[in-house]
């Protein structure tokens, strides 16, 4: 291979059962049966059995619309808004005598407003049909006839297809793997376009057909497979193969994943399974559940509530209408002549006023329309898709080492970011790097191993050892640093007794031979040599397997070649002092899974021994042990509680020797297992497993280290001082969480614990028993009494600065979800500073998620990096990605994608801040501008004793919220700032803003309602007063109602303009542009439109260059209503600025007094956000600080 590389056997899965013919002795009772009905004749697509069946194709389309359906199903989601439908109905109306306005000029804003968003959902579903339509097209090398194959594109194979997939290609369907360029007829998958994964699994065709090397072989197969129906289960695949007479069973192992890719193998043959949406990786292309904000919720019900203010206008109006018109006609003298009510037919007519006023009220109805912002939702999703643009180009969020900037995947929850109150992360790989080092071991009781975790420092910053600032040597003495020696990625293990062969030496070296054995020999990975260096490397599964590897490798066992059967190793040889050659032949591997929590293999040495290797985790390792093999018990299981204290992830590493007579017993029942098709076959593999493992003699334990990702601890810090809660949902051990979460300081020192667990005498005792319903009953009330102890202990220390913590098992937790007992532990859980939750299983990490969710209905966050958190994420109502090492399952699944933990501060404290004001301002100005531009329009209206005759022209009223007012609100919604993000960092307390709702509030958003309430009533009245009894122009011409009309529609475009010049914080050229610029249209309109002809301009007709523009006192009008309108707003910012600043404020006033270098004042303020239940190091300066002070005052 190039780069001096030679050919590398991939084993990502390891055969779990011994080469041969394997027996078929199972159940095959379900084939055939419901749910297994799929019959595929191979080779023979195109028979009348296959043709009767009517499989689905391989065309696959994930779009939401088609040419047919795009227009009506895209219509119905946009009508399914209120507003919308809203608008439609007046549209419709418009075309009747009733409206008070032209029919086109109620439909055009509606067609362009709907219309823009047809065409964005139209782009993204054309965007997803040139993905479908280049995927369809791929070509594929498909058998034809007597042994020629063709390409073919992709949509056109049909099941029974017999296909030949070439290096680097990816599977174009589901495929049963009949053989490959390998003789013994395995391959190598890459699955990461399915999990996330990028090492390879290892697929293995069955013997019978593994002989099918060449083309020309497959011109005469023919072979009939039946198996279960189409399903998501990526992992299942249950079925029988008949060829030449004889049945044969298949597994996972034969079936190769559509979007998968062949890597490491020249090429396979397969039969295609399934297609097209039965493919299993379609199957699983669920929509993730809708995820919809608070503030976007909330921005309903004031819709709705304007709705109920606009139908109560019309009401009101109609009523008094109706009275007017009955009072119209008395006594033969007509008071509103110019109506001419004697010559009314329906709508003016005093005889039949009841009717009038009905009719007169859908008029207003559809005139105060206006009160509603047509652009809102258009307006909204604009701003989101570019507030989102900007989070994914933030540059302090690019991870460079890895090269993943951050991604918004949705920008429906921009706003949310600014809002959360807890987050709830996984640990590993999330918190920490799942970048496992080994660094220290106990074998045969004693214990190896100098380095000093990162936790061990914490615990020593704690205790004030000098451990903290140094190396220790394993006795608590400081160590001079060695010379300094390349680093090792995996390898942090430091010991003289071990390192250089010096093991040998030691009293039990036969045990550390037999300990650094298993490590080289009990694993999956798969190694790769350098021929120009003779270096070994490794890929391995996880993180922890590639750390044994390389520290056998380092102590002198190194692993350096697999085959089929065997693995070989260059062992150090204790008696000729040389390396040596020892191949171990691999007769089983029992494979690791969470709920056996261990993996074993059954290997043969060269001198004939028959070994059973294990490692596991110790809850399932010690009672496994044999009474002779726990010599190094007590000792091991004392080392492995220090190393859990560290924060280190343990294993147990046993073993045993097997007779020929049980080997070959085992053998068989395995096998049987193996082969198996029935419901049940999982199952009877681990009971075939646990038969074996068992009796096992103890070595000792490994301790590996996952570190804290950079950063973590200062992030939370902030975290924390923004008022943020931190859950922490971990499958680790107790001791390994609550010691990481001192290490990121969310635990600290005099923080009192309240731990929730079960293991306990009695508990413990009544497992034994196996009482299940006496245990069920016990440990429920044992959870309760627990949380009962931790309710009162927080209620006495109530009003004193006492922090708590609580921490609780998975057992536990399993009960305190229960309905009757959860409402109590959340109760308990937020009364906390900080909350572990460890040995949680990735459904309890789910139930937590929603019980947080629902139980304070206040905004989650969940973040996580692995498979096992997609559920918690997608509970959450935001869901975080990690893209670390454990796959992309989870970011697939979240609703924005980080590279580091540590990204989570600027993501929440600045782009968080900045959409959560932006959008809460955009959306409150919003109905601040269609309140001025609606309710001038009723008072207008009012005025004219409710005759339905609108304030302005037609164009007018439709273009207000398209052209006149659109543009500055989005550069807001997108631009603008109140605070830096420095200060936004430097000072975490203006997150509170967000998580208080302190800008979307009820308050505040019927306090913009009252604002726009006061400009309307300013502009109509001032315009009224001024305007009504003089001449308006030289020729001594008094004001008509177009006058009127276009001088109160020139105050309300100036008006609003300006008031959006007053609420922005950070202006740029852009925003000038579109203020200043939203004016001046507004001018060039009335100009362009004015020299229409009448037909067209009606009351516009010349109205600014022959009535407008040369009367001093429409300038002059404009400019003292202006003012007029804009002080009630200026007078309270000014007198809320200088007296109740906000947040912002108050950091804007440090800005402004330039005292942003005063540390002291600074730190002031930022000890605003501090109360005895924040974390964070900076709380734990704060808590010691307390305590001296407290210290003092008492003595």
């Amino acid at each position: 291979m190039a780069g001096g590389r030679r050919r590398k056997l991939h084993f990502s899965k390891i055969y779990s059962f011994r080469c041969g013919k394997a027996s078929f002795e199972e159940d095959h009772s379900q084939i055939g049966g419901p749910g297994f009905s799929r019959v595929v004749h191979c080779n023979d697509p195109g028979c009348f059995e296959a043709g009767i069946r009517n499989y689905a194709g391989n065309y696959v389309s994930s779009t939401k619309y088609t040419l047919a359906t795009f227009l009506p199903k895209s219509l119905f989601e946009q009508f399914r808004r209120v507003a919308n439908f809203y608008f439609l109905v007046t549209g419709v109306l418009a075309f009747t005598p009733l409206a008070p306005y032209s029919a086109v000029s109620a439909i055009a804003p509606l067609i362009f407003v709907v219309g823009a968003t047809m065409v964005k959902e139209g782009i993204e579903d054309w965007r997803r049909k040139q993905q479908d339509i280049e995927v369809n097209n791929r070509k594929v090398k498909v058998h034809q006839q007597n042994g020629v194959f063709g390409y073919s594109e992709w949509k056109n194979l049909r099941v029974g297809d017999i296909v030949k997939i070439e290096k680097d290609e990816f599977f174009p369907a589901d495929l049963l793997l009949l053989s490959s360029s390998y003789d013994d007829a395995i391959c190598y998958v890459e699955t990461m376009n399915l999990d996330g994964e990028t090492n390879l699994k290892l697929k293995q065709a069955l013997e019978v057909t593994s002989g099918l090397h060449g083309d020309t072989d497959l011109c005469d197969f023919k072979a009939i497979v039946k198996c279960e129906d189409p399903n998501a289960n990526l992992y299942s695949f249950v079925g029988s193969m008949e060829f030449e007479e004889q049945q044969y069973p298949l597994s996972p192992q034969q079936l190769l994943l559509r979007d998968s890719k062949l890597r490491n193998t020249d090429h396979i043959y397969g039969a295609v399974i399934f297609t097209g949406h039965d493919t299993k990786v379609i199957q699983n292309s669920t929509e993730p559940p809708s995820k919809r904000s608070k503030i976007e919720r909330k921005m309903d019900k004031i819709i709705y509530f304007l709705f109920f203010i606009l139908f109560l206008m019309a009401f009101v109006g109609s009523i008094f209408f109706g009275i007017h018109t009955k009072d119209d006609l008395q006594n033969g003298k007509v008071e509103r002549w110019y109506l001419r009510p004697d010559n009314a037919t329906i709508y003016f007519d005093p005889k039949r006023a009841p009717a009038a006023a009905i009719y007169h009220f859908l008029t207003a109805v559809m005139l105060y329309g206006y009160f509603i912002p047509i652009s809102l939702y258009v307006s909204i999703e604009i701003v989101k898709v570019l507030q989102s643009i900007f989070i994914n180009q933030d540059i302090h969020m690019y991870y460079e080492e890895a090269d993943k900037p951050a991604h918004a995947r949705t920008s429906n929850l921009n706003e949310e970011l600014g809002q959360v109150d807890t987050i709830l992360s996984d640990k590993t790989g999330t918190l920490t790097c799942n970048s496992m080092e080994f660094i220290k071991c106990s074998i045969a009781g004693t214990a190896y191993g100098r380095g000093v975790t990162e936790v061990e420092r914490a615990i020593d910053r704690r205790k004030g050892s000098p451990l903290a600032h140094g190396e220790g040597n394993g006795n608590g003495q400081l160590e001079h640093p060695a010379d300094p020696k390349p680093l090792i990625k995996g390898f942090n293990f430091s010991d003289e007794r071990i390192m250089n062969a010096n093991w040998v030496n030691e009293p039990r070296a036969e045990v550390i031979q037999k300990f650094f054995r298993v490590l080289a020999l009990c694993q999956t990975a798969i190694p790769e040599v350098d021929e120009e260096t003779g270096k070994v490397s490794y890929e391995a599964e996880s993180p922890d397997e590639a750390a044994f590897v390389i520290a056998a490798r380092e102590i002198g066992f190194e692993f350096y070649k697999r085959t089929q059967t065997s693995i070989s190793l260059h062992e150090f040889d204790p008696v000729t002092g040389q390396k040596v050659e020892r191949a171990y032949q691999l007769l089983n591997v029992l494979e690791f899974n969470s709920s056996r929590k261990r993996m074993s293999v059954i290997v043969r040495s060269e001198e004939g021994k028959l070994l059973l290797l294990c490692k596991g985790a110790d809850s399932v390792m010690f009672e496994r042990l044999s009474k002779s093999g726990q010599e190094f018990k007590e000792n091991t299981v004392d080392h492995v509680n220090e190393y859990a204290d560290a924060g280190l992830r343990t294993l147990i590493l046993a073993y045993r020797e097997l007779e020929e007579d049980d080997y070959r017993k085992f053998n068989e029942k395995f096998n049987g297992a193996k082969n198996s098709v029935s419901a049940e076959r999982d199952s009877l593999i681990e009971e075939v497993m646990e038969t074996v493992e068992k009796d096992l003699i103890l070595l000792g334990a490994t301790a590996v280290e996952d570190k804290l990702q950079n950063g973590v601890p200062d992030c939370i810090d902030k975290l924390a001082q923004a008022g943020i809660k931190i859950w922490v949902l971990t499958g680790d051990k107790m001791e390994t969480a609550i010691n990481i979460g001192f290490a990121c300081s969310l635990l600290r020192r005099g923080m009192k614990q309240i731990i929730i667990t079960l293991e306990t005498p009695d508990i413990l005792a009544l497992e034994k028993a196996g009482e299940k319903t006496a245990l069920r009953k016990a440990s429920k009330e044992s959870v309760l009494h627990q949380i009962s102890e931790g309710m009162a202990l927080f209620r006495q220390s109530s009003g004193s600065s006492e922090a708590f913590a609580l921490i609780i098992d998975g057992k536990s937790l399993a009960y305190a979800l229960e309905d009757d007992v959860k409402d109590t532990f959340l109760q308990l859980a937020i009364s906390c500073a900080s909350v572990i939750c460890c040995r949680s299983s990735p459904k309890q990490k789910a139930l937590v998620t929603r019980l947080v969710k629902a139980g304070n209905g206040k905004t989650t966050l969940a973040i996580g990096d692995g498979a096992n958190d997609v559920g918690m994420l997608q509970e959450a109502d935001i869901g975080i990605g990690i893209s670390g090492v454990e796959g992309m399952q989870a970011v697939m699944s979240s609703d924005i994608a980080i590279a580091q933990f540590r990204y989570l501060e600027r993501l929440l404290l600045v782009h968080g801040h900045w959409c959560y004001r932006r959008i809460s301002t955009m959306i409150c100005y919003f109905f601040y501008k269609n309140i001025v531009f609606g309710f001038s329009l009723f008072l207008y209206e009012a005025h004219t004793s409710f005759s339905a005759q609108p304030a302005y022209n037609d164009w007018f009223l439709s273009l207000f919220n398209v052209f006149f007012t659109s543009l500055p609100v989005l550069a807001l919604g997108v631009f603008d700032q109140d605070v830096s993000a420095r200060f936004c960092l430097k000072f975490p307390i203006l997150y509170q803003e967000g998580v208080q709702n302190m800008l979307f509030s009820w308050l505040r958003i019927l306090g913009w309602m009252f604002n726009g309430f006061i400009s309307a009533v300013i502009i109509f009245f001032l315009c009224t007063n001024a305007l009504e009894h003089q001449a308006f122009n030289s020729g001594g011409k008094i004001v008509g109602f177009e006058i009127l009309g276009a001088t109160m529609y020139t105050c309300v475009v100036w008006v609003v303009n300006l008031q959006m010049a007053l609420a922005i914080s950070y202006f740029t050229l852009i925003q000038h542009v579109f203020i200043w610029g939203s004016v001046a249209i507004w001018y060039l309109f009335l100009l362009a439109y004015g020299a229409l002809s009448p037909t067209l301009s009606t009351t516009a007709y010349k109205v600014f260059v022959e009535a407008l523009a040369p009367a001093p006192s429409f300038w002059l009008v404009t400019i003292f209503v202006m003012i007029s309108a804009l002080i009630p707003y200026f007078s309270f910012s000014a007198l809320q600025m200088r007296f109740f600043p906000m947040y912002h404020g108050m950091i804007q006033w440090i800005r402004h007094e330039g005292r942003t270098d005063d540390i002291e004042y600074c730190d002031m303020v930022r000890q605003r956000s501090l109360r005895p239940t924040t974390v964070g190091h900076t709380a734990r300066l704060a808590a010691k600080s307390r305590r001296v002070q407290d210290g003092n005052h008492s003595t």
